[in-house]
């Protein structure tokens, strides 16, 4: 089935284009439907040149390690593009592809694309924009996983997800707009559930969590200091200034 007009206006990279360039796209599009599990392609999968994009729904991105962990890179929503090595790379898929509800996928000939790009070259920046933000995003998961505690791996991607998805205000602060349940949020940055369980419960004056993966952010600032490395330690103890009546109290024979 072909996208229409509106559907392809949902996809960021085309948002800005006029009518007449969506018309010279609808042909070489398709859309593929997934339900909630179905894998849309596999790590190491070889894949169609084409540029692929979510519709409707909401994908997961996971890539699994020799050892058998698998790790959850990134989630993908509504009008995200993803699998760059079909359009610019070797055509291998680098991570697979799950679908965590029922999902829409559009993808555009890579020929077709191309074709446009000649007469509108913005198309091609946003694209590299995209995929850019990807990369750099993988470079700080990596990074996390090998250097920083857990706990600031854990305000880290709570921050990622508040600029990647946005956050609405409520009663007690504000709230992200897509849910993270404990499971996604471990294996997104490398510990237990249990341990996620665990780090919530420390960080209950920063954050809360409630059912479902609903998270509140009660204290900007408290979060950007554990993301930065600096508020998640609890204060040491007072230390008293020396005097020489202190001094001399403390080697005084008892």
């Amino acid at each position: 089935m072909q996208a229409t007009l509106e559907q392809l206006a949902q996809i960021s990279v085309f948002a800005n284009l006029t009518a007449p360039e969506w018309v010279d796209l609808q042909p070489h599009t398709r859309i593929q439907p997934y339900a909630q599990g179905e894998i849309v392609m596999q790590e190491r999968d070889r894949l169609p040149t084409q540029l692929y994009a979510l519709l409707s729904g909401a994908l997961q991105v996971t890539k699994m390690a020799l050892t058998g962990k698998e790790t959850i890179l990134r989630t993908l929503t509504a009008g995200e593009i993803f699998a760059a090595p079909a359009l610019l790379g070797d055509g291998i898929a680098p991570a697979t592809v799950t679908a965590v509800k029922n999902s829409q996928v559009l993808t555009i000939e890579r020929d077709a694309l191309l074709t446009e790009i000649e007469h509108n070259p913005q198309i091609a920046l946003k694209i590299m924009v995209v995929f850019n933000q990807r990369l750099q995003q993988l470079h700080e998961v990596v990074h996390g996983l090998v250097s920083e505690r857990a706990i600031v791996r854990l305000a880290r991607l709570i921050q990622y997800a508040t600029l990647e998805h946005g956050t609405k205000n409520n009663a007690a602060g504000t709230c992200l707009r897509v849910p993270m349940p404990y499971y996604q949020i471990a294996r997104s940055i490398g510990i237990t559930y249990e341990e996620c369980v665990r780090l919530f419960k420390q960080l209950h004056e920063v954050v809360s969590y409630h059912r479902g993966g609903k998270i509140t952010i009660l204290d900007g600032e408290g979060l950007e200091a554990i993301a930065s490395g600096k508020g998640d330690r609890p204060p040491g103890p007072r230390l008293q200034t020396a005097t020489p009546s202190t001094i001399k109290a403390a080697i005084a024979p008892r």
